[in-house]
């Protein structure tokens, strides 16, 4: 059964009838080489793995039964190599997203959550925030010791809030996408929603639309258009665009802007951003 009616739009579709994966007693080689692939994907934000970075210590320990699947996703996210993908250069908002994604699969649902993960990790230390996660009632109730963390954000659940749905979204960029690969980059993406206690709008991820790797920050401050963003009618669009190459732009490949224009400029400036190079992103009424 679908997630929802609009799955194939949304870029979940890949979940919707997905079993979890569980590693069973008396699980065969291949049943166990799975669920080792399922929590490097599910854990490290389906970011590409090199042969070397492995964890075959860890590995070894599961296969022969010493550890559970649960403490298997724990020594991935301790790991030099977790840390050195969402940790050392990310800020620590946006590496606190991350674990609710990577370790609880569901976006934080008020401010409230990451002050609380802020505070643990200052006071407490690295260790201490990550096990704060996988040692959670939440964890055991979903995960137990042997399935592996999942997306459970696309599915309603007791004791979920609905809020998380639209929030995972701005984690979650599609199938294909890793979570170092995003245009946001090291920034968080929540902080401004959660702050003001609102929920985003849910922006299709990969397959919803031509453009989806190079969706812009909502946190973008629109910018006027040719003078003004004022027209003869009242029709006025938010133009997303990526890639600007100009004076005042960064040299940063997907560096984004935003333009409020009156729809009687569109076209216009649509040429214009087209002769900069630009990539435009989205165009939704303002």
């Amino acid at each position: 059964m679908a997630i929802t009616s609009a799955a194939s739009r949304l870029g979940t579709s890949a979940f919707s009838d997905a079993p979890k994966i569980e590693l069973r007693p008396h699980a065969t080689k291949e049943d166990i080489e799975a669920v080792i692939r399922a929590v490097y994907r599910q854990v490290l934000g389906n970011d590409y793995l090199m042969k070397s970075e492995r964890l075959t210590s860890a590995e070894s320990l599961l296969r022969d039964g010493d550890i559970s699947v649960r403490e298997f996703v724990r020594s991935v996210a301790k790991s030099e190599l977790y840390k050195s993908k969402f940790f050392y250069n990310n800020f620590q908002t946006r590496f606190i997203e991350l674990n609710y994604k990577h370790l609880l699969g569901r976006a934080p649902y008020d401010e409230s959550e990451v002050v609380y993960h802020l505070d643990l990790y200052h006071e407490k230390g690295y260790e201490t925030e990550i096990d704060s996660y996988i040692d959670s009632v939440e964890y055991q109730t979903n995960f137990g010791d042997s399935v592996v963390p999942y997306y459970r954000g696309f599915a309603t659940q007791t004791g979920q809030k609905t809020v998380g749905f639209n929030r995972m979204f701005q984690l979650y960029r599609g199938y294909a996408n890793s979570d170092r690969s995003q245009v946001g980059g090291s920034f968080p993406r929540l902080a401004r929603e959660l702050a003001a206690n609102g929920a985003s709008s849910i922006i299709g991820p990969s397959g919803s639309n031509e453009n989806w790797s190079f969706r812009a920050s909502s946190d973008i401050a629109p910018k006027k258009a040719l003078g003004n963003a004022v027209g003869t009618g009242d029709r006025v669009y938010r133009i997303e665009v990526t890639s600007l190459r100009g004076p005042g732009y960064p040299k940063l490949r997907r560096s984004s802007t935003a333009y409020l224009v009156p729809y009687e400029r569109l076209s216009d400036k649509m040429q214009q951003i087209q002769r900069q190079g630009g990539k435009i992103v989205s165009i939704t009424p303002a």
